[in-house]
């Protein structure tokens, strides 16, 4: 594994793992009134445009964290049309 591999590797970890937090106080606390519904969709989008640029450079650390912090925003996306009041 190269160095450069292995930098994309933490960078994609704790980019991805920056929104598990929030999702975890979602999930605890079923609040979601202090989201920004913008941000999360922005995000979506963001993060899924990286997965695809991933494809198309055939980068795998890029695909994986960036399908890994999609997941976690969908999650996030999906929880405040559950919680919202």
């Amino acid at each position: 594994m190269t160095y450069e591999t292995i930098i994309g590797i933490a960078a994609g970890t704790f980019t991805s793992a920056a929104m598990l937090p929030q999702l975890i106080k979602v999930i605890k606390t079923k609040e979601t009134a202090d989201l920004s519904i913008t941000m999360i969709c922005v995000l979506i989008t963001g993060v899924s445009l990286w997965v695809y640029y991933g494809f198309l450079q055939n980068e795998i650390p890029i695909i994986l964290s960036n399908a890994f912090s999609v997941l976690v925003n969908l999650t996030l996306l999906i929880f405040w049309f559950v919680f919202r009041k």
